[in-house]
C-alpha cells in the first residue's frame, strides 16, 4: 500500500511545505491544525476555547476527506501556548470525544505558527 496525500477546501491550506494528511495502512495522519477559517485563510480571533472549536472543525473536514472520522482517532497531539487552558480544552473535548477517548498528551510551548494560542494533531484509523 503506498501513502496517499488528503486534501480538501473544507480546511485551511498549509502554511508551509506539508500535506493536510497522509493516508497508509488503515491510518491517517492529520497535520497540526490552528484555528485558521478555512474560508479566508486567516486565524479567528477570540479566546482559547474559540479556537479549538475551530481546530475541531478543521481536523474533522481533513478526517471526512480521508474517509475517517473524529469518532476513528487513536492519538491525539495537543499544544498550548499556556498551560492555564487545560481546563479549557478539556471542555471543548467534551464536544466532540463522548466516549472511548483517545490518547492524548497536551504540551506548553513557547510559540505557535501565526501565534495561535492552541494546535492539535491527530491519528485516526480510516
Amino acid at each position: 500500500m503506498s501513502k496517499k496525500i488528503i486534501r480538501t477546501e473544507k480546511a485551511p491550506k498549509p502554511i508551509g511545505p506539508y500535506s493536510q494528511a497522509v493516508a497508509e495502512n488503515g491510518l491517517v495522519f492529520v497535520s497540526g491544525q490552528i484555528a485558521i477559517d478555512p474560508q479566508t485563510g486567516e486565524l479567528i480571533e477570540g479566546n482559547v476555547i474559540e479556537e479549538a472549536h475551530q481546530v475541531m472543525n478543521n481536523l474533522k473536514a481533513v478526517l471526512e476527506a480521508a474517509g475517517s472520522s473524529l469518532e476513528k482517532v487513536l492519538k491525539v497531539s495537543v499544544f498550548v501556548a499556556n498551560m492555564d487552558f487545560f481546563t479549557s480544552v478539556n471542555k471543548a473535548f467534551e464536544e466532540y470525544f463522548k466516549k472511548e477517548f483517545p490518547a492524548r498528551e497536551t504540551v506548553e510551548v513557547s510559540r505557535l505558527p501565526m501565534n495561535a494560542q492552541i494546535e492539535i494533531s491527530v491519528v485516526a484509523q480510516l
